[in-house]
């Protein structure tokens, strides 16, 4: 067998399809004609069913083996307005292979320099964790503070939340009171979880990176929240609002959050990771 890239040989390879099989290929592309790659495709059947699904390669396309018929086409990119178009694979007139261009959106305005501060009664903090193996048990904190401080340059913004350890809450009372005992958040001794950042990164479009400091159960790690700026609004009282959704994966043995238990099965009661989800708006102060 010849390894790819030998001099003088031929590397190509022909993709064997079952008979009933058809192919769909497309490139993604600006409007200038370059790839958008990391582009995300979804090819669902007339009834709105997922036949497959994907991203783009470094050259903006996407192959896929389907049966012959008709499919919807979803195409979506961060920076990009979304593409949508049905196709009929198989039909002779037309191939199954095209080319989709995307228009680029202009990112949401961003809030402007000066205070801002998380507005609670509109925001929430939750987490998921793993439970027996397969299950998600969800819950969040009720009672929580918070500020941000836009300056002229988005970059060197800064934030800081406090959270009352207490005011967790997954909606099953023993649950939560063993939560915050000892084995795990020992709110009594650590009665706040903080949050402080001073690096706001621009990823993309209106994709951000929050990075900085979270304290939870006496240990500060770095974290970094993978952020959604989803723009500026007006209150009902006129006030300028700003929102964000932003998610963290963190491992609570980082934070010395060890209890363990292992049922008969030899599976962990409580798995290490958990996923934590914020839902913000913030309110411009004077």
């Amino acid at each position: 067998m010849e390894t790819a890239g030998s001099a003088g040989q031929d590397t190509s390879a022909t993709l064997t399809l079952p008979h009933t099989a058809r192919l769909l290929s497309c490139r993604v592309l600006d409007t200038v004609h370059q790839p958008v790659r990391q582009a995300r495709f979804e090819v669902t059947d007339p009834i709105g069913r997922r036949i497959v699904s994907g991203e783009t390669d470094p050259y903006g396309g996407f192959t896929a083996a389907v049966p012959e018929g008709q499919y919807r086409l979803t195409v979506t990119a961060e920076g990009y307005a979304p593409f949508h178009g049905a196709t009929l694979v198989g039909d002779p007139a037309q191939p199954g292979t095209g080319e989709i261009v995307l228009d680029a959106v202009e990112p949401p305005l961003l809030p402007a320099p000066g205070h801002w501060e998380i507005d609670p009664t509109h925001s929430s903090i939750g987490f998921i964790a793993q439970h027996i193996g397969f299950a998600r048990i969800r819950g969040r904190f009720n009672t929580f503070a918070g500020a941000v401080r836009i300056a002229d340059r988005m970059e060197d913004s800064s934030m800081h939340v406090i959270i009352d350890a207490a005011s967790i809450d997954t909606g099953v009372r023993m649950r939560d009171d063993h939560l915050r005992s000892a084995d795990f958040l020992d709110a009594a001794r650590y009665p706040t979880v903080e949050f402080y950042s001073e690096r706001f990164i621009h990823r993309s479009g209106s994709r951000w990176a929050v990075a900085g400091a979270l304290t939870l159960h006496g240990a500060s790690r770095s974290v970094t929240l993978d952020t959604e700026y989803l723009g500026l609004g007006t209150g009902l009282e006129g006030e300028p609002r700003a929102a964000c959704r932003a998610t963290a994966d963190l491992h609570r043995e980082d934070f010395s959050l060890n209890w363990q238990s292992v049922l008969a099965q030899g599976i962990a009661a409580i798995g290490s990771s958990v996923e934590v989800v914020l839902d913000v708006q913030i309110v411009h102060k004077a």
